[in-house]
C-alpha cells in the first residue's frame, strides 16, 4: 500500500475566532471550512505555547519547548541559535521512512548553520528563517531600533539567499508549495506549509482588502490576510485533486497561538491594543497563558479515510508528531516525546486522552486536567499584571475563565499547583542540563 502523504498548514497569529468553521461572522474561509467538513475539527487543541518560536519548535518535535530547545521567541540576525540535530523533528523521522520533505514559509527556529531547515530534517526549503518579514519586500527590519542591527533581507532557496522584490509572500508560499507537490506527486511527501499571515506587519493586495470593505480597517485587514492563506489552502488542494493525491493525503492545520494585540499591528505608530483578531469567547490572547492564547483552531483530515466529526477533548500540538508517524507506519516509541499518539482515536477505536496538559511562559505556569486549569501568575496581554497568583478554572461550565474557583476548590487548585510545579521543576532542569549553556554560547 502507497504509504499516505502529509501536509501540515500553519498560520500565524491567527486567534481561534479568525475562521468561519470556527464562528467567525464577519467573514468566510470557505476552503479551510472544507478541509473540517471532511475531517476531523478539534474544539480543544492546544498549542504548547503562547508564542512562535516555541509553538513551531512543539509541533515539529513532538516535545514540550523547552524539552526541544526552544523556550522563547528566537532572535532574527543571522547568528541566532535555536532547534539543533540533537532534537529530531517529524520531517526527519518521515526521511527516514522514505519520504521527500520540505518547507514552504516561516521558519523562525535559528538561523545558525545547524538550526536551518537543511539541517533539520528538511531535504528542500523555500521561505524565510527569522520570525517576520515585510510581506513584498521580504526584509526582517524588527528589532532594529537599538541602531546597532542593520535590516536584513530573509528570502531562500536552501542555503541560496534570492530575491523577488514585490511578491507577496502569503501567495509566494501558496505557489513554492503546489510547485512541491508536483515536484513530487510520484513518491511519498511531507510538507511543511508555515504561513506567516496575520502575522504584522499587516499588508494584503487590495484584491483581498475589496473583499470586506464593510468592516472596520484592523478586521479588514485581518480578514484579507486570512482570505489570502485561504485561497492559498484551496489551491494546495486543488493541486492535491489534480494529481489524484487527495484521499492519500493527511492535512493537518493550525495555527501557532492566539492574536496578538501588540500596536505595532497598527501601522500608523497607535500606541493602542490592535483590536483585529478574534479569541471568540475565551480570555487572552498571544503571549498569554489562558485560552485565548493557547486555544488555537485545528482540523485534521484525510478526505475517505477519516470519519468527518468534531472532538472537544483537549489535546496538543505535541501530539500530531506522534499521531503523523504512526499513521505512516513509523513507531513513535522509537523518539522521546511528549506528545501522544491520536491514531486510534482518530480512527475511532481508541481513547488518547491526557491525564495532564502543561504550558510555561516567563513566569506564567499552566496545567489542565480534564475540565479544571490552574493558571499561576497569568496574564492576558504581554505587559500587564497577572490577574492573579493562582486562577483555577471549570472550562466546560466558564470557558472564558472569568469565575476564580481557587478559593472555593482548594482540593483541587492545590493538586493542580503541585501538579504544575513539579512539572515546571522538570523542565527548568532539563533546560539547564541539555540545552541552557549551549545555547548562551551560540546566541
Amino acid at each position: 500500500m502507497k504509504k499516505p502523504n502529509v501536509i501540515i498548514i500553519m498560520t500565524d497569529d491567527q486567534g481561534y475566532g479568525d475562521l468561519s468553521c470556527m464562528g467567525a461572522e464577519d467573514f468566510k474561509t470557505p476552503h479551510i471550512d472544507s478541509l473540517a467538513s471532511e475531517g476531523i475539527r478539534f474544539t480543544s487543541m492546544y498549542s504548547a505555547s503562547p508564542v512562535c518560536s516555541p509553538s513551531r519548535a512543539a509541533l515539529l518535535t513532538g516535545r514540550y519547548p523547552a524539552n526541544a530547545g526552544v523556550r522563547a521567541i528566537l532572535a532574527g540576525h543571522r547568528k541566532a541559535s535555536g532547534l539543533t540535530p540533537a532534537v529530531p523533528t517529524i520531517a526527519g523521522a518521515l526521511k527516514k521512512l522514505g519520504y521527500h520533505t520540505g518547507i514552504c514559509g516561516k521558519w523562525h527556529l535559528g538561523l545558525k548553520d545547524e538550526c536551518r531547515p537543511n539541517s533539520n530534517g528538511f531535504d528542500e526549503f523555500s521561505g524565510f528563517l527569522a520570525g517576520c518579514v515585510d510581506y513584498y519586500s521580504h526584509i526582517f527590519y524588527w528589532g532594529m531600533a537599538d541602531g546597532n542591527t542593520n535590516p536584513v533581507h530573509d528570502l531562500w532557496e536552501n542555503e541560496n539567499e534570492v530575491y523577488d522584490n514585490g511578491e507577496y509572500m502569503t501567495e509566494r508560499i501558496t505557489n513554492k508549495s503546489v510547485e512541491f507537490i508536483q515536484k513530487n506527486c510520484d513518491r511519498p511527501f511531507f510538507l511543511y506549509v508555515a504561513y506567516n499571515a496575520p502575522h504584522y506587519p499587516m499588508h494584503a493586495p487590495e484584491k483581498y482588502l475589496k473583499r470586506f470593505e464593510h468592516l472596520p480597517k484592523d478586521r479588514q485587514l485581518m480578514a484579507a490576510m486570512i482570505s489570502a492563506v485561504d485561497d492559498g489552502v484551496g489551491e494546495i488542494r486543488a493541486e492535491l485533486e489534480r494529481q489524484n493525491l487527495l484521499e492519500n493525503t493527511i492535512i493537518y492545520f493550525q495555527s501557532d497561538n492566539g492574536p496578538s494585540r501588540e500596536s505595532r499591528n497598527w501601522l500608523d505608530g497607535n500606541e493602542d491594543l490592535y483590536y483585529g483578531g478574534s479569541t471568540g469567547i475565551f480570555s487572552g490572547h498571544k503571549f498569554s497563558l489562558f485560552e485565548g492564547g493557547i486555544r488555537v483552531p485545528a482540523i485534521l483530515c484525510r478526505k475517505g479515510v477519516i470519519e468527518s466529526r468534531v472532538i472537544d477533548d483537549p489535546h496538543i500540538a505535541t501530539d500530531i508528531f506522534p499521531t503523523v508517524l504512526e499513521m505512516c507506519g513509523g513507531n513513535p516509541g522509537e523518539y522521546e516525546l511528549d506528545g501522544v499518539s491520536l491514531k486510534d482515536m482518530l480512527c475511532g477505536s481508541g481513547d488518547s486522552l491526557h491525564d495532564y496538559l502543561f504550558w510555561e511562559m516567563e513566569d506564567q505556569t499552566a496545567v489542565r486536567k480534564g475540565r479544571y486549569k490552574l493558571v499561576l501568575n497569568g496574564r492576558t496581554d504581554e505587559g500587564e499584571a497577572p490577574r492573579a497568583d493562582v486562577f483555577l478554572s471549570d472550562l466546560e461550565a466558564d470557558p472564558g475563565e472569568k469565575i476564580n474557583l481557587a478559593d472555593e476548590l482548594p482540593d483541587i487548585c492545590a493538586e493542580l499547583r503541585q501538579a504544575a510545579l513539579s512539572w515546571r521543576a522538570g523542565i527548568e532542569k532539563t533546560w539547564e542540563d541539555k540545552f541552557e549553556k549551549n545555547y548562551k554560547s551560540l546566541t
